[in-house]
């Protein structure tokens, strides 16, 4: 008899997301774009604006306004390569302005964020990289206005990016004054300022589809929002550190599928990384809901 063969060991893949934050009339807004529908990675779900690392972001063209050596502390990662920390930031940086728009910089003393962003995006269209065409402009990558919020890594077993698997560092960032975020109709088909609560409402009313890592984030985020506006969440952040979550899946006595995060009796990691449930119960392709409903959310 041949024996059963062994399910290949995936690679995985290293990515950076932005949480690209305002405060709006009603409390804490976060901008979220609607991936296209043929997209390879959540085609059709609402995501903060993200990618995979390209090799060219660790070797950037330009000085950042951080010592490469001190961004491995600021991921609480720091046995990590400097030049790994430094690429990852730069994807950030270089995934939310491609996505909307959004440029972390600064320099050129005299032109308004507005006409950095143009200029910008004109030597893009010509050809150039990021980070050339900063170089080009006059402007230093503003790494440090990136605060390092979570790190989450796709399960062997995941139920929502069958056959991938990442390792995504997020990142939360006020938008820059003067500075407009808008989706680029290529990658992204639609955009969105929300409130956590409002995204999560959609979510719930089958408006909206998201992935587990976005969910728990707004989670997150909605907590942090009943305490103070986007200023104490920075500092909350900043004093707290980013922390890290591999969600556990679980077979349930029904058949059906839960995921375990930190702080759950499933999970190998007794104490809780962040607040909302600690468990999601799979529903359906592309549903995921606490115990209790979405009320289950707020716990």
């Amino acid at each position: 008899m041949t024996p059963p063969s062994t399910p290949p060991v995936l690679p995985i893949e290293a990515a950076a997301s932005v949480l690209l934050l305002r405060d709006g009339p009603g409390g804490l807004e976060v901008f979220m774009v609607r991936r296209h529908d043929r997209s390879s990675v959540l085609g059709g779900a609402w995501v903060f604006p993200g990618g995979k690392v390209d090799l060219a972001d660790a070797h950037p063209e330009i000085a950042p306004d951080a010592d490469p050596q001190a961004l491995p502390f600021r991921l609480a990662e720091p046995d990590l390569p400097a030049s790994v920390a430094l690429a990852l930031h730069m994807a950030a940086l270089r995934e939310v302005f491609e996505e909307c728009g959004v440029l972390f910089a600064h320099g050129a003393s005299g032109a308004t964020p507005a006409a950095w962003v143009a200029r910008v995006h004109a030597l893009c269209d010509d050809g150039l990289r990021l980070d050339a065409a900063m170089a080009e402009a006059g402007l230093q990558p503003q790494l440090l206005s990136l605060h390092p919020f979570s790190r989450w890594i796709t399960p062997e077993r995941s139920v929502s990016f069958q056959g991938r698997r990442f390792d995504t560092r997020f990142f939360i960032a006020a938008l820059p004054l003067g500075q407009t975020a808008e989706h680029d109709d290529h990658e992204a088909v639609a955009s969105a300022w929300l409130s956590p609560r409002e995204a999560l409402q959609q979510y719930w009313d089958g408006r909206m589809a998201l992935a587990p890592p976005q969910i728990m984030s707004l989670v997150h985020l909605a907590h942090a929002g009943t305490q103070g506006g986007l200023a104490y969440l920075m500092e909350a952040t900043r004093e707290r550190g980013p922390y890290c979550v591999r969600p556990h899946v679980m077979d349930l006595p029904d058949g059906g599928k839960a995921m375990a995060y930190p702080g759950d009796p499933a999970h190998d990691v007794p104490e809780r990384a962040m607040p909302g449930p600690l468990r999601l119960f799979v529903k359906g392709p592309g549903r995921f809901e606490p115990e209790g409903g979405i009320d289950g959310f707020w716990a």
